[in-house]
């Protein structure tokens, strides 16, 4: 064997040694995130069908719905983020997120309606509403249709109807990695993106890396932890499928009689600030906060947006 084919074999050696490694700790990781996700939710046998849920915490009942991308863990860990502590937080997996299936009707409407139904099984009357991103739909749904149920209503970065500048995602190289691998339900391809190149994922999930490259380290950190909370991403795909092509259509929201505030940023790059303000100008009384920086993750703002969540529950009078 001459000179160069040795070279060849032994960098095709060193390759696949490589990838095997690569295989071999990703198929390590898969495991332990689909033994998280496993653990720590119940399911609910509802009329509509079977309902994922977290249950945790003490205090006052909060409903947090988690957007595109998530499940009961997203939610629990977005309530914590986002409104603190002193709440029992109930945090369902949306229709076909984790061990949620998709039922005939996956509509907002339906799920504000399986939202109801899991607070009635678990005996619990009122709650304050979380909903994010995609998860605002199904939260504005509840307090439309079932509005005893709603003591207050938070929409963050809301991912809802806007008639003059819908909410969008940009379509770059990297989105369009991205997609890819959402679409094939693709666990190694995030993963591996994850490990490699976090910037596209960032990017993908509405914020400018630039953004969270000049963060402080723990603000880096929650960035990452949200970028890798996506995973499994196969067992999120049917909801992401459902998230991802939205009939939205505009609501009645003046009906709306909950307090409500809702909260987003103008670099978002998801583009949700004209729903936001469509949203906070029809909602009677809705209080409207809004930061130049922060992307759709809000990179920079946590301590700001639980201060004004939590000062705007207690003007409502929903905690002392």
């Amino acid at each position: 064997m001459g000179r160069i084919g040795g070279f060849l074999l032994v960098a095709l050696i060193a390759m696949a040694a490589v990838a095997g490694v690569a295989f071999l700790l990703y198929g390590n990781e898969l495991g332990r995130l689909r033994d998280a996700v496993g653990r720590g939710s119940l399911v609910a046998t509802l009329d509509i069908g079977p309902i994922e849920y977290a249950d945790s915490g003490a205090g006052i009942p909060l409903l947090s719905i988690h957007g595109a991308g998530g499940g009961f863990d997203q939610g629990t860990a977005l309530a914590a983020d986002l409104v603190g502590g002193g709440f029992r937080v109930i945090a369902p997996s949306r229709f076909g997120y984790l061990r949620t299936p998709v039922p005939r009707d996956p509509s907002p409407a339906a799920q504000g309606d399986a939202h109801a139904a899991l607070l009635s099984k678990l005996n619990v009357p009122k709650v304050v509403v979380v909903g994010v991103s995609a998860g605002a739909r199904s939260a504005v749904e509840l307090a439309l249709r079932h509005p005893d149920k709603v003591a207050a209503l938070i929409l963050i970065v809301p991912a809802l109807h806007s008639p003059t500048s819908p909410v969008a995602v940009n379509v770059s190289f990297g989105n369009r990695f991205a997609f890819w691998a959402v679409s094939v339900g693709g666990d190694f391809a995030w993963w591996a993106a994850e490990t490699i190149a976090p910037s596209i994922l960032i990017r993908f999930l509405g914020v400018r890396p630039a953004l969270v490259a000049a963060a402080p380290e723990a603000e880096r950190a929650r960035v990452m932890s949200f970028v890798r909370s996506v995973e499994p991403l196969s067992l999120r795909f049917p909801g992401i499928n459902i998230d991802s092509a939205p009939e939205l259509h505009e609501l009645p929201l003046a009906e709306i009689t909950a307090p409500t505030i809702i909260v987003s940023a103008r670099d978002d790059l998801f583009n949700t600030l004209p729903s936001a303000e469509f949203a906070a100008a029809r909602i009677p009384g809705a209080k409207l906060v809004v930061y130049d920086t922060g992307g759709h993750l809000l990179v920079g703002r946590e301590q700001e947006v639980r201060k004004a969540v939590r000062a705007f529950l207690e003007g409502a009078g929903v905690i002392p």
